[in-house]
């Protein structure tokens, strides 16, 4: 059987240059389940397709009859279709695109099942988005049969993919699958060879127990343990990692773990990694739970930078980070604490169609 690999595909880093970025426009849903908290999201998520669109084109899938009204907060340079949606989260129910280097476009469509097939996730219609958004991209289509989510993944471009034992190994997305097996498919779907594994997430990407929940509705929407939040590559040899510098939240013990193993790994041709360490925001704590602000979850596009900002005195040091890492970007904070209300950042609402 022919996989992308075998076929001449990768995915490409995402610091390559992009033909355009998907977004789904918030709806109606248990994540924004009253009208003030969607519209709130709704201007949280047109502010983040205006400033990419500074960049480069944003196209937004909206569901039926939505595309007026986003379009009044969009703005007439983004564009919009309409589709069946669930969520608002592309990166994780969207393809991940790929390139053969030799003008073919092509995309995987994972198995998508709510980020573990949580009890306040809806996922009907999001299933079926990684095949519209590739079909509407003109995409040669891929199924892999690995529950995953764009989040899950980051790649150096070079052969080098990040994961976490919590999200591909969890027992609520691939319980049958062993690490090698993953590793075989990962592989397989993006044209990776060496998988670097870190144990788990951050605190508050896990929802957390019954007992703990403020009636019986979840106020926390997590992933299990995304990377994209913790660590990413910045380019080949780099990666940029959270840092929690305060031993009173519990990722303070997340993040040295993640620095120290990051540390001592070498990359897919034998490279050891250089940590740069991006120190989180200084709360603790939002709506009662541990905070998972993060700057990892920014978004590269063509010459720019799309960086999460929580209103912190370290929005800036960070953004002093990636303008460092990236000195031929601009670097624009945009505020993200409503995103993260809903469980993800800029890099979770956002996935780059690699230009060919």
């Amino acid at each position: 059987m022919n996989t992308p690999a075998s076929d001449g595909f990768r995915m490409p880093a995402e610091w390559t240059p992009h033909e355009r970025t998907w977004m789904a426009w918030p709806g109606a849903n248990p994540t924004f389940d009253d009208p003030d908290g969607l519209a709130r999201a709704r201007e949280a998520w047109a502010a983040v397709a205006r400033t990419v669109r500074r960049f480069e084109p944003v196209t937004v899938v909206c569901g039926p009859g939505q595309s007026a009204e986003a379009r009044a907060l969009l703005g007439p340079d983004v564009d919009t279709v309409e589709r069946e949606l669930d969520d608002a989260w592309m990166r994780d129910i969207g393809p991940t695109f790929l390139t053969d280097g030799k003008g073919a476009l092509a995309a995987v469509d994972w198995t998508f099942n709510g980020w573990g097939a949580q009890e306040w996730a809806r996922w009907e219609h999001d299933a079926k988005m990684g095949a519209h958004v590739a079909g509407l991209a003109g995409a040669r289509t891929y199924a892999s049969k690995l529950v995953n989510e764009g989040g899950a993944i980051h790649v150096d471009g070079e052969g080098t993919v990040l994961l976490t034992d919590t999200v591909q190994l969890g027992p609520e997305r691939n319980p049958h699958w062993t690490r090698e097996q993953v590793e075989a498919e990962i592989h397989a779907h993006l044209g990776t060879r060496k998988a670097i594994w870190l144990p788990r997430g951050l605190t508050g990407d896990y929802p957390p127990p019954l007992s703990e929940r403020r009636g019986g509705t979840p106020d926390v929407f997590g992933t299990l343990g995304h990377v994209d939040i913790v660590a990413a590559f910045a380019r080949p040899g780099v990666v940029v990692v959270h840092s929690q510098q305060d031993p009173a939240h519990p990722d303070h013990e997340v993040s040295k773990e993640v620095i120290g193993l990051l540390g001592a790994q070498t990359d897919a041709r034998g490279r050891r990694l250089e940590v740069v360490e991006v120190p989180a925001p200084t709360v603790l704590e939002a709506d009662g739970h541990w905070a998972d602000y993060s700057y990892i979850n920014h978004y590269l596009c063509n010459g720019g930078v799309v960086l999460c900002g929580f209103d912190d005195p370290r929005d800036e040091i960070a953004a002093g980070i990636f303008r460092r890492l990236f000195p031929e970007r601009t670097v624009t904070l945009v505020d993200a604490r409503t995103i993260f209300a809903g469980g993800g950042g800029i890099h979770c609402i956002t996935q780059q169609q690699p230009r060919i």
